[in-house]
């Protein structure tokens, strides 16, 4: 056990080095494993009729 304990900093700035080169060559070695929904625009999202149901 020659090398050093790794920080918390260092670890996190070697984390974000690697979301950044998976982020570079397409998400293919991330596939799958975090990825996010695409969002959906709001524009498309049904209005709310509740009040022409209810008759007021």
């Amino acid at each position: 056990m020659s090398e050093k304990k790794m920080t918390l900093e260092e670890a996190i700035k070697q984390k974000l080095a690697s979301k950044k080169q998976a982020q570079a060559n397409g998400n293919a070695s991330m596939k799958g494993s975090n990825q996010t929904k695409n969002m959906k625009s709001q524009v498309s999202k049904k209005t709310n009729n509740q009040r022409r149901r209810m008759g007021v």
